[in-house]
């Protein structure tokens, strides 16, 4: 008798919600993206889950600058497909997930979005999530990332983007 494998899984996703503001705070545009959760990132989940509880991980959100697309092997060290981090923002660090209470397998950061302003003339692809602080830094976690639904959108000097990340988990 073959086992059936599909009984107790479970599915993880990250939607993100962008929100871009000019210098006077008046709304230029809205974006969405759901991440694809890369092999390092399962990992990193599986391990804080079952071997470190209470997991130990601060996570950073930084945005993708490039059209290349994600891939399952991807590391903060290695990128397959050569997608590049875009750090054209004031932040001196990539901005820190805070996140809220989790309900029902889902948590947020609606309460404490991160937020990226520009430092002049840029284009977002996409974002991801890592577990180093360093913009355009190359160790720590790479949880997942994800392009924007909407396609790359621009930016000029002083907007700014405020970004909510709501990672969730599903029986399947």
């Amino acid at each position: 008798m073959q086992k059936d494998t599909t009984l107790g899984a479970v599915k993880m996703a990250t939607h993100y919600e962008v929100v871009c503001r000019d210098k006077d705070g008046n709304l230029k545009w809205i974006a969405h993206a759901d991440n694809l959760v890369v092999n390092e990132g399962l990992t990193a989940l599986v391990t804080a889950c079952f071997k470190t509880i209470p997991g130990s991980v601060t996570w950073y959100l930084g945005l993708k600058g490039t059209a290349n697309a994600f891939a399952a092997a991807d590391t903060m060290a290695s990128h397959v497909n050569g997608w590049t981090e875009l750090t054209a923002y004031d932040e001196a660090t990539r901005p820190e997930w805070v996140e809220g209470t989790v309900t029902n397998g889902s948590v947020s950061n609606t309460l404490s979005k991160a937020r990226f302003t520009a430092s002049g003339s840029m284009t977002v692809v996409g974002l991801f999530m890592t577990s180093n602080n360093t913009k355009g830094g190359t160790t720590g976690t790479l949880y997942g990332g994800a392009d924007f639904s909407e396609g790359s959108r621009a930016m000029v000097d002083n907007d700014t983007l405020d970004v909510t990340a709501t990672v969730s988990a599903t029986a399947s």
